[in-house]
């Protein structure tokens, strides 16, 4: 399912795509993205009021917003996340790999296989094929314009996340991988890839 919230004119600079950008960090980037002139696209997983509200808040501010529906995980979604973006704005000039799950609190010897493949497969995974998708579109070689493509790691990956979720902060920790051979690779092509770490923030991914 797709969820245009509002369909707008291509903006000469491109657009920036946020994933999990419905609510907490993903969703308070979104605002200063459309604050600062920028088309946005809006990716969430299933809370579409959510979306609803972020998107009207950056229309609201006199910003262009759309929300589309999808799962980092399902490389389907993914492809349809980009085709529709770039239907509606052209070519993205940026990409911010926001979406994340935790797995839940657990020491390792009480993780289920579930909840690893599920962590895996949002912030690993999602995050390196949403940004094939962006190089596809952005890379000077490709014809693109070039852009910026920022991964959010977390601090856990340098702490570890002991006794609480080593499993998450293994997954941040192939972010930051990711990120350096990413950033090397395409240097020359335009295109810049950066991570962002935060630290503990209070947001629903944490209350939950």
């Amino acid at each position: 399912m797709t969820n245009a919230i509002e369909s707008t004119r291509r903006h000469p600079h491109g657009s920036v795509i946020v994933t999990g950008g419905s609510r907490g960090i993903g969703a308070a980037v979104a605002r200063l993205l459309g604050a600062r002139g920028y088309p946005v696209v809006v990716n969430f997983v299933s809370d579409t009021a959510a979306a609803r509200d972020v998107v009207r808040s950056i229309v609201s501010a006199g910003g262009r917003a759309i929300a589309v529906q999808g799962d980092v995980a399902c490389e389907d979604d993914v492809l349809r996340l980009f085709a529709h973006a770039e239907r509606e704005f052209g070519a993205p000039a940026g990409l911010v790999n926001n979406a994340g799950v935790t797995g839940g609190f657990a020491r390792l010897e009480d993780l289920t296989h579930d909840a690893l493949a599920r962590v895996l497969a949002v912030n690993v995974a999602g995050t390196i094929l949403c940004a094939r998708e962006a190089v596809r579109r952005m890379s000077t070689r490709r014809g693109g314009a070039g852009g910026s493509i920022v991964n959010f790691s977390s601090l856990v990956a340098r702490t570890g996340g002991a006794d609480e979720w080593v499993h998450y902060a293994a997954s941040k920790g192939a972010i930051n991988s990711f990120t350096i051979g990413l950033a090397r690779e395409v240097a020359g092509e335009g295109i810049r890839v950066n991570a962002v770490a935060p630290g503990l923030i209070d947001t629903d991914l944490h209350a939950a």
